[in-house]
């Protein structure tokens, strides 16, 4: 494994943390970026999400913005959803396309998002929308390696779920919830301990993600614009995007 790997999941997890989420699409590109195996690159990227959200949801809960019965629908469908997904195997040329897309959406969100003061009264989402949303959203976040929650936030506020912080709390347990269920798909697919195995050389990433996830969560009060932190995430997604989908063009064309 390049050293250098250890330093980009590092600040990946740190800039992600800053914004609420964990990662886990960038995790992949760099893997891909590095030459790694792409069978594994989905459980090594769901097992960073997991060590950065799980303190992060922690906190929202200790904080009281975790509203878990109103983001429980989302979580009905996309738990099970996200497990199918990780359990389908997709060829190379489909995982690196639908993953170059996933961080080409993510990019332009973080560079298209502003910070919201949401005002007025707030509500939850209609069952079979959150159904459909949740379902829709874990069944990629499985099939990738991703928690989901980049894609989760901009329909929260869309639908003015609830105000900044609530809707912050609720991405980072979708994330943790996708997370452990898609990894769980992912192992099962793997199967044989050969290819587990290979999860064990990438075993350094994992407390670097952890280091840079506990700073990315202290990040915002230490007084750094958050909206900044999130143009600069953009940045750095979507040139990892633009990376992955020549990769991608030159492998379908």
């Amino acid at each position: 494994m390049p050293l250098y790997l250890i330093f980009l999941f590092f600040i990946t997890a740190a800039l992600y943390a800053s914004v609420g989420f964990g990662g886990g699409s960038t995790y992949n590109a760099l893997l891909v970026l590095s030459g790694a195996d792409y069978r594994i690159l989905p459980a090594i990227a769901l097992c960073c999400n997991i060590i950065v959200v799980a303190g992060g949801t922690y906190a929202f809960m200790r904080s009281g913005n975790l509203r878990f019965r109103r983001i429980a629908p989302f979580l009905i469908t996309s738990i099970p959803a996200a497990w199918a997904g990780g359990r389908i195997p997709v060829s190379e040329t489909v995982f690196i396309g639908a993953l170059g897309f996933s961080l080409l959406a993510a990019g332009l969100h973080l560079a298209l998002d502003r910070n919201r003061d949401l005002d007025g009264d707030m509500k939850p989402a209609a069952a079979w929308l959150a159904w459909i949303v949740g379902g829709g959203i874990g069944f990629l976040s499985g099939l990738v390696g991703i928690g989901g929650g980049i894609f989760l936030a901009p329909v929260l506020y869309l639908i003015r779920w609830g105000r900044p912080k609530e809707i912050a709390g609720a991405c980072s347990v979708f994330i943790l919830a996708n997370s452990l269920s898609g990894l769980a798909g992912q192992l099962m697919k793997l199967g044989d301990m050969q290819a587990l195995s290979m999860i064990g050389d990438y075993w350094m990433l994992f407390p670097a993600v952890f280091i840079g996830g506990q700073i990315g969560s202290r990040m915002a009060n230490v007084g750094l614009s958050s909206l900044a932190i999130k143009r600069l995430t953009a940045v750095l997604i979507l040139y990892v995007s633009a990376r992955l989908l020549l990769r991608w063009h030159g492998m379908v064309f």
